[in-house]
């Protein structure tokens, strides 16, 4: 039998093989990198870390349960990871509160510090003010050791007239400068990232996300205020209570300018922020981001928002933040990165600057010593 041979065109081009292209969708096509570099195993921080943002309550499960079935397999997995503690930020209030806090904080001392959240629904209402400073002492009195604040707040909660509540509401101040004279620090989530504002069209980076969770859209100009407007009410808030340690969430809300985020640092002194969920952003800058952290060190904290938190995920944390390693995912599980279809960097921070990320700002802003 003869050797059947594939015909080209003048160009070269086999016809077939271009048609199938032509016909791919995108949502289909999942490149493999041909890149060949280095891959460092960093299987360890290089000083014991403090995981300031993650999630190991009810609150985001998809089935009612605990996030994290297994508690003492979490801290075998801490213990090899030199994990000293994590934030849990799914307190709630009331019994939920207490039964994070019995599962966590009393059972095992030292390991999980749980975070509460505020009913901004109460808001609402006339008396709503009041309604939630009683909520915010009555969880500190329980021993909530901060307060979380979603996104929601901004997007969502509506007064009694109607109207949207901003993070800068002068109720919304009240309240959470009562937690500052509590010692309580706030773990504030504002907006989201940028392209979640965008119109979703072919210019939308972020659209194999959206996709898949459509409810992240919030490009409606009816129902949802800009980006940059919920961001300025996020830094008037934090200036308006100058003696509540706030920590900004994912890169204080803006992983893809920091610049900006630079800007609030610079001007509050009360002013943090996490890395948590935004290694994809950071990757993508490696330079840039790590002379921001550099330049910031002493207000930025290590967080993963890996929920449920894995091995796998600690060590390529480490990796990203001690390495310099060019072009690995920042999601090997996934078939389409979910934050957008490129790949990272490792940051190689130097060691001054990793001691102060991985623990030493999270022990100062959470009262640890």
């Amino acid at each position: 039998m003869r050797n059947e041979v594939v015909q080209f065109d003048a160009v070269g081009r086999d016809d077939a093989a271009m048609f199938a292209i032509e016909e791919l969708h995108l949502r289909d096509w999942k490149p493999r990198a041909q890149l060949r570099t280095t891959s460092t195993d960093v299987p360890v921080p290089a000083v014991p870390c403090i995981d300031a943002h993650n999630h190991l309550g009810r609150w985001l499960s998809e089935d009612g349960d605990w996030i994290v079935r297994e508690v003492h397999a979490l801290l075998s997995m801490m213990e090899a990871r030199q994990v000293e503690t994590i934030v849990n930020l799914d307190g709630l209030a009331d019994a939920e509160l207490e039964a994070n806090l019995d599962r966590l904080d009393r059972a095992h001392p030292g390991r999980f510090l749980t975070f509460c959240q505020l009913d901004w629904s109460m808001l609402a209402s006339g008396d709503g003010t009041r309604g939630l400073l009683d909520q915010l002492e009555d969880c500190a009195r329980r021993g909530a050791r901060g307060v979380k604040v979603w996104k929601t707040l901004g997007l969502n909660y509506r007064d009694g007239s109607g109207a949207l509540v901003y993070p800068d509401d002068p109720r919304v101040v009240e309240v959470l400068g009562r937690a500052g004279e509590l010692g309580l620090p706030v773990l504030i989530h504002t907006a989201d990232p940028i392209a979640f504002f965008d119109p979703l069209d072919e210019h939308n980076e972020r659209l194999d996300e959206l996709a898949g969770e459509p409810d992240w859209w919030f490009g409606d100009r009816e129902r949802y205020p800009s980006f940059d407007a919920l961001l300025d009410a996020h830094a008037r808030l934090v200036l308006a209570c100058p003696q509540t340690t706030f920590v900004g969430a994912h890169i204080g809300c803006c992983a893809e300018d920091l610049d900006r985020v630079g800007r609030l640092l610079d001007a509050a002194p009360n002013y943090h922020i996490d890395i948590a969920g935004r290694m994809a952003e950071l990757g993508r800058q490696p330079r840039h981001a790590a002379a921001f952290i550099t330049a910031h060190a002493d207000r930025v904290l290590f967080g993963t928002d890996i929920y449920p938190v894995t091995d796998e995920q600690y060590r390529l944390h480490f990796r990203f933040l001690e390495s310099a390693d060019e072009g690995f995912d920042y999601a090997p599980d996934s078939d389409i990165p979910p934050q957008g279809r490129w790949t990272v960097s490792g940051l190689a921070l130097p060691p001054d600057v990793l001691v102060q990320v991985y623990a030493g700002n999270a022990r100062r802003v959470l009262g640890l010593g």
